[in-house]
């Protein structure tokens, strides 16, 4: 079952949907459902995605998140025209422009995003505005304790916004009533945090302004009335501003809400003293062994901590709709607010000190408390303490309690996990993780039960009532996953496995159940009946992946017997199809089958997404959106999924994109871009799968390399390109080797199917993409003749404690981490390469000083190469000007190196061949592998590659 849609359920009781057609929506927020969202997602705000997606997860966005002259270039794909105008003697100092026809897709005005309403006859249409300007980006941010403060706001920096909010009433055919928009906030005015009330009749939204003054730009909470469209401030002191940091807000009931705010007499920020108190000091004089990787943005000194107090703590305030406010305790940096379903209480998270210098404060010292929603502190269930010592390996935790939260299917009960084995994935033990439950108010001397014990790390719980809940656990070394039936009322019932399967098996995955939602505003397990029929259904919704791609389906499961009905899948031929909700759960009691309503999306290669309500027993199906074409320039490109062998004979895919009206036989093999990111597997079955489907619309963000079919170019979108270590074998030690085999393969195929020119392809991508782009340069120079790496990591020996999925460190595997760094290969490099980086890159392992440090190993060795640095841009580009330069540089270096390439591409393949007589990398790499496992090297060319790719890992963890 899928990992990401399963761990939800044990937190996302209380979601909001939120739909978007954008290609630009992060992809990480599928978890939200319909009604309240929970405290930690209501902290985060949108962060624009790079790579393209195979999933359906761009369908929902977090709902609290969210003309210039000609350059030069002439648009045309001959590079004799782009190179006549470009000045080389002036290519800095100034952003620039790319062509028209990408800049014309960039600049498009964004659609907007969708939220339902609890009760489902109302949608929010929320309006977006286009790309923001660098002013934006160039605010001042405190860089404390991992995360990006802007202090003028007091809330995360760069958050996206909404500009506006229409109200449309969803009719029973599907119809949508006229716009009602939200009214009454000033112009200009930043939307953000939009939650509906339980019973669909107020909004709460924060309202933001920019100005000079500071206290202006600060949030504040406003409301607004559903069926007028009235809004209004929801304090009436104009002093109280709200403190989103952490959490920020949450409906308690229909007409109160629980508030992060400002504390009011809290002053000015703390000033840094010119001259420190002392040294910065930090000792290990107990031999502890902490590993970490390299976090940024962490606390150097007693100031930080000290100004990350200042903008952290919060003063919790109860506040109803009629203005009656209520303090609740004292002033803490609070993290997450969680009403019970019955209202009656609020979990409540804070961290406090000491804190860490050298961990985020995700690890900070952790207090969880129960209090009544009228403010009385009810008790205390845990303080964790300071977490530096996390081993890295993975599945390994928090040592106590941990994912508490309360049960969906209960008024006020809680429950949690405890490790077994230290929080040390290394540790051999059973059980490994022991599930408790327990009321808010226990009786006195009563202490937790023990709901279930795992044997693999606890992964989450779908609940449905007394007779069933789902759990979930997995472990990472053997991507082994289990789905366990209990009985939470009944302790005569055993648990008994459902599901027992590999993760990276997509085409064994069942589905994960759907949820209805409560009167309470929670979701549990959706229990459908069927006429004349006592059997116990429920309904799995999955991605249904096939060696064809993917065919989604909703399927009727016994969960007594196993068996199960397809009750309904996608279009096969022409459209890709999905469930996204049910929508038939309004009103308490069964739901039967016959009566069943379920929202859908439907789109082509050609068509936008559009979204529609399937009703039974005839499958009647109404169409409910209507969005335009995003960019009708491109809305006859040709998109197809590819399958091919690598030479060990594992099955590996791309999709290949053609630009519209382009006909091999007629037009000829065109300059191609290869795009992708590498993925690590166990089994050489599961790495050769089918991933996405060929029928997607082809979504195209702002720097997605789709963009250049704009420009006459065959694009090759996500080849797969696996690294495998299958059994004890680490997949890392043959990282090199895999990756080029993987490399040869993709090439071969499009220039076997004549639509890319030999000597003309170019390899690309992000992050690890990037990292993947230099390998291949290095070691595969008579594959591509250039490459467009983009915020990546290139020294592993500069993050020695574990990256990407390699949970060894350097002292434990220092040939793998040197052998896989191109850093280390700089001297081999000799084809062009573009090096991308934000200034302020906050991702883990990629620092700004890997492109760096590499530019200059390059240049060190003569190799033809250009690092460009983006002012105030992070991991991700956000900024028009950075967003318009980073494509007018990629564009410039495709026209000059790629489309201009004149290299006869079979004096590449004759210095490859005799640089592999002589011990090319790759060639080392293989008998390195082979000493190392006891084998030959003939033994390991015959071990496969494969890649799954990535759904829009912009953000990675490296």
């Amino acid at each position: 079952m899928n990992q990401m849609v399963r761990g939800l359920h044990k937190v996302c009781h209380r979601g909001v949907s939120l739909l978007t057609p954008s290609s630009l929506s992060p992809p990480i927020f599928l978890c939200l459902k319909l009604g309240r969202v929970p405290g930690h997602l209501r902290t985060h705000s949108i962060k624009t995605t790079t790579a393209m997606t195979a999933s359906r997860l761009h369908h929902l966005v977090p709902i609290h998140s969210v003309s210039s002259k000609n350059d030069g270039t002439n648009g045309s794909l001959s590079s004799s025209n782009a190179v006549a105008t470009e000045d080389e003697d002036n290519l800095e100092g100034r952003y620039r422009l790319p062509p028209p026809e990408i800049r014309e897709i960039v600049d498009a005005p964004p659609l907007p995003a969708l939220s339902f309403s609890p009760q489902r006859d109302k949608i929010l249409f929320l309006k977006r505005r286009a790309l923001p300007p660098l002013e934006e980006l160039a605010r001042p941010e405190e860089k404390l304790a991992g995360l990006r403060i802007d202090g003028k706001c007091n809330t995360r920096s760069r958050m996206s916004f909404y500009t506006g909010i229409g109200i449309h009433q969803l009719f029973p055919d599907g119809k949508l009533g006229q716009e009602i928009e939200i009214q009454g906030f000033p112009d200009g005015a930043k939307l953000n945090f939009v939650t509906w009330s339980q019973d669909g009749k107020h909004l709460a939204f924060s309202i933001r302004i920019d100005a000079e003054d500071s206290s202006s730009s600060k949030l504040r909470v406003w409301v607004a009335d559903v069926d007028t469209g009235k809004a209004r401030p929801l304090f009436q002191s104009p002093d109280i501003y709200l403190n989103a940091i952490f959490d920020n807000f949450v409906w308690v009931n229909n007409s109160t809400l629980l508030v992060c705010t400002i504390p009011l007499l809290r002053g000015d920020p703390p000033k840094k003293p010119l001259v420190p108190l002392g040294p910065k000091m930090q000792s290990n004089e107990k031999r502890d062994i902490i590993q970490v990787r390299t976090f940024q943005d962490l606390l150097k000194d007693e100031y930080d901590e000290d100004l990350f107090d200042y903008y952290a703590t919060t003063q919790l305030v109860l506040v109803s709709l009629d203005g009656t406010v209520k303090e609740i305790g004292p002033p803490a940096v609070y993290t997450s607010l969680d009403p019970s379903p019955d209202e009656k209480y609020i979990l409540i998270s804070s961290i406090h000190r000491p804190y860490s210098f050298i961990v985020p404060c995700g690890r900070f010292p952790r207090q969880v408390g129960v209090w009544t929603t009228d403010g009385i502190f009810v008790r205390e269930l845990c303080d964790l303490p300071l977490a530096e010592d996390i081993p890295i390996a993975f599945n390994s935790v928090r040592k106590g309690m941990r994912s508490i939260n309360w049960r969906s299917d209960k008024p006020s009960t809680l429950y949690w996990a405890e490790t077994q084995d230290g929080g040390d994935a290394k540790v051999e033990v059973t059980p490994r993780d022991i599930i408790y439950t327990q009321q808010a108010e226990p009786v006195q001397g009563e202490g937790p039960e023990i709901l279930h014990k795992l044997d693999l790390r606890y992964g989450g719980i779908s609940w449905c009532d007394d007779s069933l809940a789902l759990v979930y656990e997995s472990w990472y070394k053997t991507r082994r996953t289990r789905t366990w039936v209990i009985s939470p009322g009944s302790k005569d019932v055993a648990p008994r496995i459902l599901f027992d399967r590999s993760s990276e098996d997509v085409y064994s995955d069942p589905g994960s159940p759907m949820m209805r939602r409560t009167s309470t505003g929670t979701y549990v397990i959706a229990k459908i009946k069927k006429e004349n029929d006592e059997g116990t259904y429920i309904l799995l919704n999955g991605n249904g992946a096939t060696p064809e791609g993917n065919i989604p389906f909703l399927d009727l499961f016994d969960i007594n017997t196993g068996s199960k009905e397809r009750i309904w899948e996608s279009d096969k031929e022409k459209y890709y199809e999905t469930t996204v909700a049910l929508m038939s759960d309004q009103t308490e009691g069964d739901l039967y089958l016959n009566q069943l309503k379920i929202l859908t999306s439907k789109e082509s290669k050609t068509e936008n997404t559009q979204y529609y309500i399937q009703s039974w027993p005839d499958k009647k199906s109404c169409q409910i959106t209507d969005f335009p074409h995003p960019y009708p320039q491109l809305a006859s490109l040709q998109k197809e999924l590819i399958k091919y062998q690598r030479k060990d004979g594992v099955q590996l895919s791309a999709t290949l994109y053609l630009p519209p009206g382009y006909d091999p036989s007629k037009d000829g093999p065109l300059p191609c871009l290869f795009w992708s990111y590498p993925g690590e597997f166990k089994s050489k079955d599961a790495a050769g799968q089918v991933r996405g489907s060929p029928n997607e619309f082809p979504r195209i963000g702002s720097t997605s390399v789709l963009l250049w079919l704009a420009r006459g170019f065959a694009i090759l979108g996500g080849p797969t390109t696996p690294i495998i270590g299958e059994g004890d074998e680490e997949a890392n030690d043959r990282f090199v080797e895999q990756l080029v085999a993987c490399a040869e393969a993709a090439v071969e195929e499009v220039v076997r199917r004549g639509v890319a020119h030999p000597s003309k392809i170019a390899v690309g991508g992000h992050s690890y993409g990037a990292f993947m782009t230099a390998n291949l340069l290095a070691h595969a120079p008579h594959l591509f003749c250039c490459g467009i790496a983009r915020s990546g990591a290139y020294n592993r020996t500069l993050t020695p404690f574990g990256f990407q999925n390699e949970d060894r460190t350097l002292w434990e595997a220092t040939s793998t981490y040197v052998e896989m760094s191109p850093f280390m290969s700089a001297n081999k490099l000799k084809k062009p390469i573009l090096l991308v980086h934000g200034e302020e890159d906050n991702n883990s392992g990629t620092l700004t000083m890997q492109s760096d440090r590499f530019f200059n190993a390059l240049k060190g060795h003569g190799a033809l190469c250009r690092l460009v640095i983006l002012p105030f841009e992070s991991h991700g580009y956000a900024a028009r000007e950075s967003i318009m330069h980073v494509l007018w540089e990629t564009d410039r270096w495709l026209q000059k190196y790629c489309v201009s390439n004149t290299a006869d591409r079979s004096t590449d393949l004759k210095v490859s061949k005799d640089d592999e007589s002589k011990g090319a990398p790759h060639l080392q790499n293989k008998t390195v592998a082979a000493s190392g496992g006891g084998g030959t090297e003939a033994d390991f060319e015959h071990d496969g590659c494969h890649l799954a790719p990535r759904s829009s890992l912009c953000y990675c963890v490296d």
